[in-house]
This record gives C-alpha cells, structure tokens and sequence, in this order.
C-alpha cells in the first residue's frame, strides 16, 4: 500500500518508512542503512528515516560533506579513487547498503575500493540495494518492456551499467544476500523538474515522432526502497511511472499548469542539441513496472500529471526538505 495517499504533497514521511522499514521482516533487529552516494535519489530516501536509522552516507567532497552533516546525517568523504576514512568500520555495523554511484571505464567505485569487505567483513548486512537505469534496455522501438526483456544498451554508459549489475549481481550471490536492483526511469521532483527548466527559460518542446519517455518522482524511488529494504526484497524491478509520454507533451501541461508562456515546438533533427541529450534520443520504450506493484506498491505519482500537479511552483510538494 501507499501509506501517505492522503497527505497534502503525497510524499513519505519518516513516520511512514519508520514503520515500513520497522525492525526487519523477521524481527532481526533495526534497519543500520549505509548509503554509497548520498545525491538526489537516495537522500530522497534518507531524508524519510529517521536519523538513528543511518549509519552514514558518503559524498566525493569535504564541502557536501558539512552539509550533509548540517542536516543530521553521518558523512564519510568518497571519491571513488580510494577508500574514504572510517567508512571500514561503519559498513562491519551495516545491515543494509543502499549503492547510487555511478560506474565508470573501470567498473563499479564501490565494488573496486570495498568489494572483499562487502563480500566477506559485513557479518549484519542482511539486503542490498543498488540504483540502476531503464537505460540498459536500450532501444525497443517505443515497444513496451519489463525486467525479463533483453538488454540492448547503446550508450557507453548503460553498457557500463549493465556491467555494474552483473558485477553486484556476482558479489551478493556470493555472500548469499538479496540483491535489489531498481532500473530508474527519467527522475524528477523539488528543485528538479519542468517548472524549473520554466522557469530558467530551458524548456523546450523538443518532437521527435513517436518518441516517449518514462519518468519517476524522486519520492516513489523512496517510496520503492521502503518497500524493497523493509522486506528485504531482492530481484530486479523497473521503478517507473504508469504513462510514458511524449516529451513536448509534458512541457506544454507544466506551461499551461504554471501559467508560463509556452515554449515553440522544436524539430528534433534540426535542434541544437549537446552529444549526450541527442543520444538519449536514440532509445525509444515503454517500461512497465507491473513487477514492483505485484508487491502491493502503489505510486504516490502514478503519472507526470500527479507529480506535477504536487510540484507547482507554491505548492507543498515544490520544496525541498
């Protein structure tokens, strides 16, 4: 179930992941998250739990550092080039790891600095999380898939990310721990959305015939780890909303929501587009996410209607907390 249907801006609340996450599906204690790359999706999550329930997050900078600790949490500096201080002995305590780190030429960060601690000196950690992207199914020709479709990546960095999968797919079945892998669609919420890019005067009304997207508000990716930590669910699961939609056509409702001016259409082939936004381009697909709601997940924003809606600017869902 969803339990904040009823709140004014549908997000979770601590309360709401408190109980969620409670003392483990089979009482063994109080959930100790350790979170590899504390940005946008995973303190989303964080910022639901209360603070006794973290055991620390890492972030590449001193600077970030300070402020997550400004905000309650436990910060360890990581950049992925070396193992970060302290963060040793804060994983022997962890019972649960949440990884949102992108991989690189050289694999996965986490798995290259703390690969034999994760396997073989984490005696408590009972589930793993790690935060993927629909980007591995690659192009589908706008057809609909799931997570038992074949993976046909195109861009260097979704072939880098199945490559992560794989690798944390290995390292958990060797120590014999649930292994969740959440393939995030287009991620948007407070500070990050349309009404933004609005706002700044980016947006554009970008057509590509028959192009569409899936998009996530930041608080179902939440909302999903809830679910998936609390239980200690493993499995690969498509975190994603109900409708994927046209580009152009999400730009004109947040206009006509907000009271902006609305943008020109602009032809695709003829935009002026960096490398890495014309190639997001080249993969067309409709996710489904039929396997999260068989859990009995139900989406705080099943479409960009609703996160939308909660995000217009003045609105209680715009803020970020």
């Amino acid at each position: 179930m969803n339990p904040t249907a009823a709140n004014d801006d549908r997000r979770p609340t601590r309360a709401d992941t408190a109980r969620a996450v409670g003392d483990g599906e089979h009482g063994e204690g109080p959930m100790r998250l350790f979170v590899f790359g504390c940005g946008f999706s995973a303190r989303a999550f964080t910022d639901t739990l209360p603070h006794g329930l973290v055991a620390g997050v890492t972030t590449r900078t001193p600077q970030k550092a300070a402020s997550l600790a400004a905000h309650g949490l436990k910060p360890f500096v990581f950049d992925g080039e070396r193992p970060g201080p302290g963060i040793d002995a804060a994983l022997h305590r962890t019972t649960h790891l949440l990884v949102s780190i992108a991989p690189g030429e050289r694999g996965d960060p986490v798995l290259r600095q703390y690969r034999d601690e994760i396997v073989h000196a984490m005696p408590q950690l009972r589930w793993i999380g790690y935060l993927s992207t629909v980007g591995v199914y690659g192009d589908h020709g706008g057809a609909w898939v799931d997570e038992t479709t074949e993976l046909r990546p195109v861009s260097q960095r979704s072939h880098e990310r199945v490559a992560a999968e794989e690798a944390w797919t290995q390292a958990a079945g060797e120590r014999g721990t649930p292994l969740a892998i959440l393939r995030l669609s287009g991620i948007y919420g407070p500070g990050r959305n349309t009404f933004e890019n609005l706002k700044a005067g980016r947006a554009r009304r970008l057509v590509k015939p028959g192009q569409v997207f899936n998009r996530i508000h930041v608080a179902d990716i939440a909302g999903a780890l809830s679910l998936l930590a609390g239980s200690a669910t493993g499995g690969v699961f498509n975190v994603t909303d109900d409708e994927p939609a046209p580009p152009q056509d999400v730009v004109e409702y947040a206009a006509r929501l907000g009271g902006f001016p609305m943008p020109p259409e602009v032809d695709f082939e003829t935009a002026d587009l960096t490398e890495m936004a014309r190639s997001f381009y080249g993969e067309n697909k409709r996710v489904g996410n039929q396997r999260l709601k068989s859990l009995g997940y139900e989406f705080y924003f099943p479409t960009f209607r609703e996160g939308l809606m909660a995000l217009k600017p003045g609105s209680a869902g715009d803020t970020i907390t």
